[in-house]
């Protein structure tokens, strides 16, 4: 397959990966609508970085590594499941106080930034599907420009499709269905990201690639 053949294809295959629900889509479609939209971007652009990282080491061969070393694999699946819980109870904690209370105190967009780039990074299945992809489509030995294209390809991606989560969920209409079941909705979403953390630590023992 021609470099930039294999190139195409995996930005392509990343697309879908970051338009399938996880933690990373319901933490910037959460802070978007529940703070600011301000907030939602910066989550967006921390999920960005979070995926040039990842594909900086697939480029490295972190596929190969995490294969390689099992108790690796399982401490990060233990370590990410542990931070979304914690990022969880957080939300859960926040629900029940009143939205402009709750907006006052939170809105920060460097926190944000932050958060959206940790909860990235916390999931270590994103960087097993980011290996996964490279290995099975890069070529051997890639050409230089491929390790110079990728990395800004790869955040255009991630950022881009989260900044579409973050401007749809940042609307007039989402916002005035969120203060209306703002405690229910902080608690679903808690519920979401801490069930994907407990399949993590619950799944640690499981170390298949």
């Amino acid at each position: 397959m021609p470099a930039s053949t294999a190139v195409l294809t995996i930005l392509a295959a990343l697309l879908l990966g970051a338009m399938s629900p996880g933690p990373s889509f319901v933490i910037v479609a959460r802070n978007a609508i529940g703070l600011s939209r301000g907030d939602g971007l910066a989550t967006a652009l921390g999920m960005g970085i979070g995926g040039v990282f990842f594909s900086g080491i697939a480029l490295l061969g972190l596929y190969t590594l995490l294969a390689t070393v099992e108790w690796l694999y399982i401490g990060l699946k233990v370590a990410g499941g542990l931070y979304l819980v914690y990022l969880a109870s957080k939300i859960w904690r926040g629900a029940a106080i009143p939205f402009d209370a709750a907006q006052s105190a939170s809105t920060n967009p460097r926190k944000s930034f932050w958060i959206g780039l940790s909860t990235q990074l916390s999931n270590p299945k994103t960087a097993v599907y980011y290996g996964s992809i490279f290995a099975a489509l890069l070529p051997q030995h890639p050409p230089l420009w491929c390790y110079f294209a990728l990395p800004p390809a790869i955040f255009g991606i991630e950022a881009g499709w989260y900044t579409v989560v973050a401007l749809c969920f940042s609307s007039k209409r989402p916002r005035e269905i969120y203060l209306r079941w703002k405690a229910w909705i902080d608690r679903i979403a808690a519920g979401a990201v801490a069930a994907l953390g407990l399949r993590l630590i619950v799944m640690a023992h499981k170390v298949g690639i």
